[in-house]
């Protein structure tokens, strides 16, 4: 089982890419929820970690993670509300987000019991390792599972507009990559947080992949591999639930499989490359059903 901890949030999408005051519509979302959806639709099998309001959203967030065959035992609930994104989709489908997350629920996370001894991966970033009390409960569970030897992948999927104090929160990052398996961060983010692959691999990670959009994405290893992919070409929508794509698509294929080959990268991020041009086909995060993909799971050795 691969276990996904996190936030799960509203998406307030608009209607009409570009208008400003144009309505809304509401989309299941938040980075990590996006990720178990999407695992689950892959196949594999999942579980959620989170706390979840028990307001109307909150119940819709739970049943599209049913919907799409995860695993909600988990969840934590409370009556606090569920926090709200409202995206900003600009003419090149790239979305921007503003936050409403003060006494949300996701952010009264508590750390739970070990996790059950068949996970095999779990996964974690965004905004539930940014606020507090939440973040310290989410980064005790990094800390612990990867303690006890389970694979471990960290999207920091920075959002400045959350983060109180940017220099503090680049050296809470550095403080977890000795317990990260894999670090996948786009260009933008690595941008942001400073360093670079080489201080990054050698402070703990086994791979860190770089995701560039429509330019595709490359993986470095620790072994000294590095493999590179092109995006594919698709109509794109908006690119919302995209990288959260790249993150399942990834564990599906390299969670808990020992090192691998750099054909076999090359395998796994095509693979990851693919789901995600889908999800950019998609208005909201719609990440693809197994079915859908032209290319079935690669076989990793």
């Amino acid at each position: 089982m691969i276990v996904v901890a996190g936030e799960a949030l509203i998406d307030l999408v608009p209607e009409r890419p570009g208008d400003r005051l144009g309505p809304l519509s509401p989309r299941l979302g938040g980075g990590p929820y996006n990720t178990a959806v999407a695992l689950g639709r892959l196949g594999a099998k999942t579980a959620f970690c989170s706390r979840v309001s028990t307001d109307g959203f909150g119940e819709a967030l739970l049943d599209g993670l049913r919907a799409a065959g995860v695993d909600t035992s988990l969840v934590q609930r409370g009556p606090e509300p569920t926090t709200l994104a409202v995206a900003a989709v600009g003419a090149d489908g790239a979305a921007g987000y503003g936050f409403y997350a003060s006494g949300t629920a996701d952010r009264l996370f508590e750390l739970p019991p070990e996790l059950p001894s068949g996970v095999r991966a779990l996964a974690l970033g965004t905004c539930s390792l940014v606020l507090e009390p939440g973040a310290s409960a989410y980064e005790a569970l990094l800390r612990r599972e990867s303690g006890r030897g389970v694979f471990t992948l960290l999207d920091p999927n920075v959002r400045p507009g959350l983060v109180p104090d940017a220099n503090a929160y680049r050296a809470r990052f550095r403080s977890w990559l000795p317990y990260v398996s894999l670090l996948k961060l786009s260009e933008e983010d690595a941008a942001w947080l400073g360093g670079g692959v080489e201080e990054w691999l050698a402070a703990g990670p086994e791979a860190v992949v770089l995701t560039r959009g429509a330019a595709g994405m490359t993986v470095w290893t620790r072994s000294g591999d590095e493999v590179s992919v092109p995006g594919e070409r698709v109509e794109v929508v908006d690119t919302i639930g995209a990288g959260d794509t790249v993150n399942a698509a990834l564990l599906h294929a390299v969670a808990g499989r020992g090192p691998l080959s750099a054909s076999a990268w090359s395998a796994a991020l095509a693979y990851a490359a693919h789901a995600a041009a889908l999800t950019c086909g998609q208005r909201g995060a719609q990440p693809p059903h197994a079915g859908s993909l032209s290319t079935p799971t690669p076989p990793v050795p």
